[in-house]
């Protein structure tokens, strides 16, 4: 996937048509749609094209659960122009996104929603706005113990295991996965977790320390946490992405941090005053300019210190 060429001005006429519209207006309603389904999903692919000679995949893995919503309705009505607007402002110039949304596996009757990688406005936004954010209970047969917690584990180890891109296959540079979340993933995806949602029986539990060292291999990875008042779980963030693990001022920011840590990935950043010019130049409003520098500012000195 992630054919055709990207118009910012055409990705601003999507979101702003909506930005007044109520979330069920924006988002798909009922199960997970047929082509979200991770079912039987073998890859989801970011290829090379003649358009996009130098393909960067990006992953949007989104916690749907609860107030985390707020981030995908940000994304819809307003905020993914500017990430591309500041991508290719940066010099970024073939990102090509996927959406995923998760909640828990255990209990939820949308655990799971994968998209594809897609490079025009259109298809970004056809598949975001694709995501069911109904999250009502699975009654399925599982036993174990309802503890706190999101499906984290699961949507990673489907990045890790069900991608493939040609960044990394014919470049050896990973491509770049931006999870937002306010809780502590499970400590396994198990075993019958991966059979109903995936398809597939993989014989036993898997822990997240595999499925991290998996993800790793092809993928710079991000936890994103959407404000200070729910920084409480850092620290166990700290334990699997280390100086990855971003805090927002707000999940407004979601977008340009995100988009700055991709340029600074890709090399067409170098510090954090060109960060803060090209934000100012891209309309950024002051506050935001500064939250957001604020927010990377602890993940650029531990890279500095390399």
């Amino acid at each position: 996937m992630g054919y055709g060429g990207y118009s910012y001005e055409a990705h601003q006429a999507i979101t702003s048509a909506r930005a007044q519209q109520p979330a069920a207006q924006v988002f798909a309603k009922g199960d997970v749609h047929a082509k979200m389904n991770p079912k039987g999903v073998k890859l989801r692919e970011c290829r090379d094209s003649a358009e996009h000679p130098n393909s960067v995949g990006i992953v949007f893995a989104l916690d749907i659960s609860g107030s985390m919503g707020a981030i995908p309705e940000l994304l819809a009505r307003r905020e993914l122009p500017r990430f591309m607007k500041v991508l290719l402002d940066c010099g970024v110039t073939d990102p090509q996104i996927l959406f995923m949304a998760f909640a828990d596996a255990r209990y939820d009757v949308t655990p799971l929603q994968v998209g594809q990688f897609e490079s025009t406005a259109e298809l970004m936004d056809k598949w975001l706005t694709m995501t069911s954010m109904f999250n009502g209970a699975r009654g399925t047969a599982y036993t174990g113990p309802l503890q706190g917690g999101e499906s984290y584990e699961l949507a990673l180890h489907f990045i890790a295991k069900h991608t493939a891109v040609d960044g990394w296959e014919k470049r050896r540079r990973k491509g770049y996965v931006f999870m937002t979340g306010d809780e502590e993933a499970y400590p396994s995806v198990p075993r019958e977790t991966v059979s109903l949602v995936l398809g597939y029986d993989p014989q036993e539990d898997i822990p997240l320390e595999t499925v991290m060292t998996a993800l790793r291999e092809r993928w710079e990875p991000f936890f994103v946490i959407p404000d200070h008042g729910r920084r409480g779980v850092e620290p166990f963030w700290q334990k699997h992405f280390g100086a990855n693990t971003i805090v927002l001022d707000g999940p407004v920011d979601t977008c340009a941090v995100s988009a700055l840590l991709v340029a600074f990935g890709e090399g067409v950043l170098h510090d954090l005053t060109q960060a803060e010019e090209v934000l100012r130049k891209s309309g950024t409003e002051p506050a935001r300019v500064k939250a957001s520098i604020q927010a990377i500012t602890p993940w650029f000195k531990a890279r500095a210190a390399k």
